[in-house]
């Protein structure tokens, strides 16, 4: 026993002095830090504004997050890879970051539009255009976020970004001494945004974006066409992901009730918050699957995806198990008895999270491929899937229920998609692959079984500590679940 200990101290000591864990570690704290804010500044709002004035917000926020995804062009995964291996740095980076601007302007032009071809509603409208104006902002920042990313400053961004929750945070709390319309709340939040977009400018930046360089560099109409056209599929791969969550709230705001956009919208913030961990991670884990896979010998690429594949795969396990043992509990105490029946729909969406870490890293895996074109081949799939369950499901059934388990249903068909490429390319076998399904099913499914005989917490507890001893002391997960064997 006192082996396995120290044994599992060792790896545990190990992975915090990895050099991943160190680039990686000011965003986990600083995404730690945003969420708490940020999350009682959801909060703040779900308790102060009544649910169908709060539907209305939820769905704004919704439209512009959806603009906001493609407004990108999805071209920060493209410039991050670029960035790596250009000579010409400077002229990339003013490119990208003019790019970004012009493309920014042409999306809020496209969301103005949908505020009036999607809601009659003159309040819904008139949100979705205030908010819509972060589209521009958000562009700008977007192209320093992916800067950062290039050059491992992270810090810079996770800094900022915490400023902001900060910044929203106060907002929320103006309304405990001063009561005012959401229409006010969304415009002092356009002025934090425009404050963030000054702080990344003058700080994140590194000096390397100044408007002096953005003024001298020269992007025509067909050096942004020819850009798009080249790297389409990186279009289609930002969209979709954010398609996929946010379509959702605009079908539940047509077909259901504002109680059940509510319920969503908690439900897909407490995900959210789920999501930090892994997606914070991938920001350092796609730099370094691009360095490894760019050396003749693929021994250290198999052996890095390996190891980040077993951790990704335990993450999900965690996020679940946490949720269905206690969002019984803490949800009430967070927003209140109204939304006491959530708890439900959260734990329908986090089924998403036993897939989702594991889909995020091998779609940066084809990324780091150059096989961007299949990865955006499987997002279209998966939203297809997604979107037809739950347009005929809800019509037909009428149940938020139905929209958790279409999103459930997608990122499997997502992921099995991944594997059956990833077997073709010989990266996992047949085994492995099998392997990943059967542990997932035999441990979430036995999970949920005991937790109707065993205490919650001495069943959660125990659950992990099981499953540490065999993943560190043991090593057998990581031979199961992943095993690469050569590249075509």
């Amino acid at each position: 026993m006192k082996i396995a200990y120290n044994t599992i101290t060792n790896k545990i000591s190990g992975l915090f002095q990895s050099s991943l864990f160190k680039n990686s570690s000011w965003g986990i704290i600083s995404q730690m830090s945003q969420t708490l804010f940020l999350s009682l500044f959801f909060v703040i709002l779900a308790r102060k504004y009544p649910t169908g004035i709060f539907a209305k917000y939820i769905v704004a926020n919704a439209i512009y997050q959806l603009v906001t995804a493609f407004s990108t062009m999805g071209l920060s995964q493209w410039f991050i890879r670029e960035f790596i291996h250009t000579d010409d740095k400077e002229t990339l980076i003013s490119k990208f970051i003019k790019m970004q601007i012009y493309f920014g302007i042409g999306f809020y032009i496209i969301n103005v539009g949908l505020a009036f071809l999607i809601y009659g509603d003159q309040f819904t409208r008139v949100l979705i255009i205030l908010m819509g104006v972060n589209v521009i902002f958000d562009n700008l920042i977007n192209g320093i976020k992916s800067l950062n990313v290039a050059n491992f400053e992270q810090k810079k961004t996770f800094i900022i970004l915490t400023i902001e929750s900060v910044l929203k945070f106060v907002a929320g709390c103006l309304l405990f001494v001063y009561p005012f319309s959401i229409i006010t709340l969304s415009v002092i939040l356009i002025g934090i945004r425009f404050l963030t977009l000054n702080l990344f400018l003058t700080i994140g930046s590194s000096n390397l974006v100044t408007v002096k360089t953005l003024w001298r560099c020269r992007v025509t109409y067909h050096d942004m066409k020819a850009l798009v056209i080249m790297n389409w599929a990186f279009v289609i791969i930002g969209g979709v992901s954010i398609i996929n969550w946010r379509m959702s709230n605009i079908i539940i705001s047509k077909v259901l009730t504002a109680f059940d956009v509510a319920n969503y919208e908690i439900s897909f913030k407490i995900f959210s918050i789920a999501q930090i961990l892994p997606v914070v991670i991938s920001t350092s884990v796609f730099p370094l699957l691009v360095k490894h896979y760019s050396k003749p010998d693929k021994a250290d690429f198999f052996a890095f995806y390996k190891k980040m594949h077993v951790y990704y795969l335990l993450f999900g396990w965690l996020a679940f198990t946490f949720i269905y043992s206690f969002s019984d509990k803490l949800i009430p105490i967070a927003f209140g008895n109204t939304y006491l029946s959530n708890a439900e729909y959260t734990k329908q969406m986090f089924l998403t999270i036993l897939v989702f870490p594991t889909a995020l890293l091998q779609a940066n895996v084809l990324i780091a491929m150059k096989m961007e074109k299949q990865d955006m081949l499987f997002n279209i799939i998966a939203l297809v899937v997604n979107l037809s369950m739950c347009l005929l499901g809800v019509l037909y059934i009428k149940s938020l229920s139905v929209v958790n388990y279409s999103i459930f249903a997608s990122f499997l068909v997502f992921h099995i998609s991944q594997d059956i490429l990833l077997l073709g390319r010989k990266m996992v076998s047949l085994k492995s692959v099998f392997m990943f399904y059967i542990m997932t099913t035999v441990f979430i499914g036995g999970y949920m079984l005991l937790s109707k005989l065993v205490n919650p917490y001495l069943l959660f507890a125990f659950a992990w500590v099981i499953t540490l001893i065999i993943t560190f002391a043991g090593k057998k997960l990581q031979a199961l679940v992943v095993k690469p064997n050569a590249i075509v």
